[in-house]
């Protein structure tokens, strides 16, 4: 694998997505031999995880040259140059920029020195639309409308590794899927840090919402349109009108929750309260009964009592969520939440094993009720592919193209995973 560039990359979906763009970057420079290490800063585990994989590769691949970036280059990237394996650094907005992974810009030959290129992210004004077209999959493409964020969370450090939110035009957003359909791709996701605040920096402030009915309305060739994790309280009015009319945008919506306690949310410095995320999951299942919901949460927040950790329990079923995503709490030095009372990280470890077997048993109850019923299944491989709810879902093999959209009688269960048959 000498000739080759491997990225290894930590943490969210905007980091995997990332990730292809630089790949397609690092070919277009003819860059060789390299390993990238994408980071991600929102847990001290994910920067464990990182400098272990550092570690790894120089030990793997002795002669590469090893570059990192990502978040916790971001935000700490003397400390990741300071490694002995680390070649060279490079900020967020760097490692989108072409013109960092030519061969001019990728000289290691400082003396006694890793260069270190990351800017001020809270500089940064404006983002570019990077795309690329499903992860290799081709059925899929994730075109990123948005990045940064404006808020501070207490326990949140993304925000110094992403900068300030910032929105891409809206005709560049059609311009770019229409070129994606045009070339067959069945769906887009529309992907950012904090998508919901999309349009606050345009001129005219157009919402999320006026962006979504916008692609639908411009590209009635489009079959699928996906949004990523939403801010429940920043769901605008024509963002709840196209859930509830237009049948291409997909019913899953993942939120932002992180909390089930009045109490612990205002000390997240969250700008919603429990009753506010259990009102929106009802208000959205009124006018689209099929939605199913995702959520983030946070297990063993600074102060978080054993009451305080029952309602962020009882927030699974209130909300009716199918899927969590479990984090629990890790201190991130800088933030507020570091200086507040710790939870014991016992405690802790315990309240988020309860949270994901929580999470597991909904999502088992939910797949096993689909058994029995018809659906279109996206196949993203000629035997798997994922329904409008993004289940998984297999068939045996024969016959269905990848790309294309079948109606599928699902009969069965492997796991969480749904099996079926075509229909015609």
């Amino acid at each position: 694998m000498s000739g080759s560039v491997d990225i290894i990359s930590f943490g969210c979906r905007l980091n995997a997505y990332e990730a292809e763009v630089m790949r397609s970057h690092a070919d277009g420079a003819g860059l060789e031999n390299a390993i990238v290490i994408n980071t991600c800063a929102v847990t001290a585990e994910a920067q464990r995880q990182a400098r272990q994989a550092i570690r790894r590769a120089r030990k793997d691949r002795p002669d590469a040259r090893i570059i990192v970036t990502g978040c916790a280059a971001q935000v700490d990237g003397p400390a990741f140059a300071a490694m002995d394996e680390v070649d060279l650094v490079l900020g967020n907005e760097e490692k989108l920029n072409p013109e960092s992974w030519q061969h001019q810009a990728l000289d290691f030959g400082l003396a006694n020195e890793t260069p270190v290129r990351v800017n001020d992210i809270m500089g940064v004004t404006q983002t570019a639309l990077h795309m690329i077209d499903g992860f290799g999959e081709r059925t899929r493409a994730f075109v990123q409308v948005q990045t940064g964020c404006d808020h501070r969370c207490t326990f949140c450090i993304i925000p110094y590794g992403r900068g300030n939110s910032r929105s891409v035009g809206a005709g560049e957003v059609v311009t770019q899927i229409r070129k994606l359909v045009e070339a067959g791709c069945p769906e887009v996701v529309l992907s950012g840090v904090d998508i919901t605040s999309y349009g606050k920096d345009l001129a005219g402030q157009p919402s999320l919402g006026n962006l979504v009915r916008r692609i639908l309305k411009t590209v009635p060739e489009l079959k699928r349109l996906r949004i990523s994790s939403i801010d429940s309280v920043e769901a605008d009015k024509e963002l709840l009108i196209a859930i509830a009319e237009e049948e291409r945008l997909m019913p899953h919506l993942h939120l932002s929750l992180q909390a089930g306690d009045d109490l612990i949310l205002k000390r997240m410095k969250r700008r919603h309260l429990r009753d506010d995320a259990i009102r929106f999951c009802e208000d959205v299942r009124r006018v689209r009964p099929d939605v199913v919901f995702s959520a983030d949460i946070i297990a063993g927040f600074p102060t978080e009592t054993d009451a305080m950790f029952e309602n962020s329990m009882k927030l699974v079923d209130e909300c009716g969520l199918t899927f969590l995503h479990v984090f629990p709490y890790s201190i991130r030095s800088g933030t507020p939440a570091a200086r507040m009372p710790q939870v014991n990280g016992a405690d802790i470890k315990a309240r988020a094993k309860r949270l994901r077997q929580a999470g597991e048993a909904r999502l088992a109850e939910f797949v096993a009720a689909q058994v029995g019923s018809t659906t279109d299944v996206l196949f993203e491989t000629p035997v798997r592919g994922r329904t409008p709810q993004y289940l998984n879902v297999g068939i045996a093999a024969g016959g269905v193209v990848a790309g294309s959209i079948v109606p599928v009688r699902l009969t069965g269960l492997n796991g969480c995973e749904l099996v079926g048959e075509p229909g015609h």
